[in-house]
């Protein structure tokens, strides 16, 4: 294991900083509702074996391809937000003549620290960073190692202009070669102008940390990215709280948002949504129209690989809300979409 894995710890410089921040404890940040994360000790062996040994289902038989890149297609003009997804939660924006790249994790494995590795479902996704265009800018949710990878942030140095990251995490891209003068970090509600878009940090119900000692010692949250044409929001990994009516009644109404929806389960429910609860969040923050995301590359909880999918199109089309999946590699425009049933197979 490449212990360049784990980033930086923080320093009495970054401590400094933290302690302006009204998330922070004085010993780690700090969610805006009570939320426990700890798992019962007697439930462990159960969980732990469901995660070694109840694979069936949770991947998919075959590996998902990924459609290929094509950059004039998504370069050219348009007055509307195009984007791709490429699985998980990464994605890759092209928003008022912006190249914006959200937790862009396109490497093959989510836990890289551990004996036992947690393989994506497709094939040689990182070679797709080699294709992409110049990256203008990236926002970087939390240092989860399903959000933030190594050898992702590293072969991108060459294409990224700027970063914008969650309070905390720019010691670990520091770390891995990333130029300090190019990030900007955000505590929760900061915004900042780029290129004509207004961007701000939204709060979200999670956690962050690279190893044990260091849980909570970075901020999490979302992002909400207002154009003069369009207002896009990406939750962000979060468990449902009364933070997603703020979030609608301060930044909304969105034309468009991404939802975290998968890698959930009863154990761990108060920091990742089920499915029904990522449409009622996108209910409360006013979202015009949705999508799932944090599913479709990684088996990180003990429900099968599709379920996340279905249950929210259900929950969707019940609560007559409006919403799309795209295939992975896809370029999309959310406005003129027809979703075909892809994942059944």
């Amino acid at each position: 294991m490449n212990r360049k894995q784990y980033g930086a710890k923080p320093s009495k410089e970054n401590i400094d900083k933290y302690n302006n921040s009204p998330n922070w404890t004085g010993s780690g940040f700090k969610n805006l509702e009570q939320t426990e994360m700890s798992i019962k000790l007697h439930k462990l062996p159960k969980i732990l074996y469901q995660q070694l040994f109840k694979k069936k289902g949770r991947s998919p038989e075959k590996a998902l391809p990924i459609e290929t890149f094509h950059k004039d297609e998504f370069i050219k003009g348009s007055n509307q937000t195009k984007f791709i997804w490429y699985g998980h939660s990464t994605l890759l924006m092209r928003i008022n003549n912006i190249n914006v790249l959200i937790d862009p994790m396109f490497g093959s494995n989510a836990a890289p620290i551990s004996p036992l590795p947690i393989r994506r479902f497709s094939e040689n996704t990182l070679s797709i960073i080699d294709d992409l265009p110049e990256i203008d800018l990236v926002l970087l949710s939390h240092d989860h190692y399903d959000h933030l990878d190594l050898e992702s942030i590293q072969k991108l140095i060459p294409k990224v202009g700027c970063y914008f990251v969650a309070l905390g995490v720019s010691r670990h891209l520091e770390k891995w070669g990333v130029p300090k003068n190019k990030i900007i970090e955000f505590d929760w509600w900061d915004g900042h102008l780029y290129e004509g878009l207004e961007i701000t940090f939204t709060p979200t119900r999670h956690f962050s940390g690279r190893r044990l000692s260091e849980r909570a010692k970075s901020l999490w949250g979302g992002w909400a990215i207002k154009s003069p044409n369009e207002n896009i929001w990406f939750s962000g990994d979060s468990g449902y709280g009364g933070h997603f009516k703020e979030i609608g009644e301060r930044l909304g109404p969105f034309n468009f948002a991404f939802m975290e929806c998968g890698q959930y389960n009863e154990n761990w429910s108060l920091i990742h949504m089920f499915p029904e609860e990522s449409v009622q969040a996108a209910v409360d923050a006013k979202v015009q129209c949705m999508m799932p995301v944090h599913w479709g590359a990684f088996a990180l909880a003990p429900h099968f690989w599709q379920d996340p999918v279905n249950r929210f199109s259900a929950a969707a089309k019940e609560m007559e809300q409006s919403f799309i999946v795209p295939k992975l590699g896809e370029i999309v425009e959310y406005t003129n979409y027809s979703t075909q049933t892809w994942w059944h197979f």
